[in-house]
């Protein structure tokens, strides 16, 4: 399964979360390390659902890069 993470970077850090998976987040210094974490902690997130009995939501979010003139 592919799910879309987005991505922010903060004033000192990194942030990302799981639209599809409400909850799943990861937190990290580096762009590369919270990507990383984002796929750790959404396969941590699946084990739970299915030890819970919970299904695995389907990904349905997508991203795109809008370009706008600002003047």
């Amino acid at each position: 399964m592919k799910y879309t993470v987005i991505v922010e970077q903060g004033p000192t850090s990194w942030g990302a979360y799981v639209p599809d998976l409400p909850g799943c987040i990861a937190a990290a210094e580096t762009r590369k390390e919270v990507i990383s974490l984002s796929q750790a902690a959404i396969e941590f997130h699946i084990e739970g659902l299915l030890e819970q009995g919970e299904p695995i939501p389907e990904p349905h979010s997508f991203s795109e890069v809008v370009e706008v003139a600002a003047n």
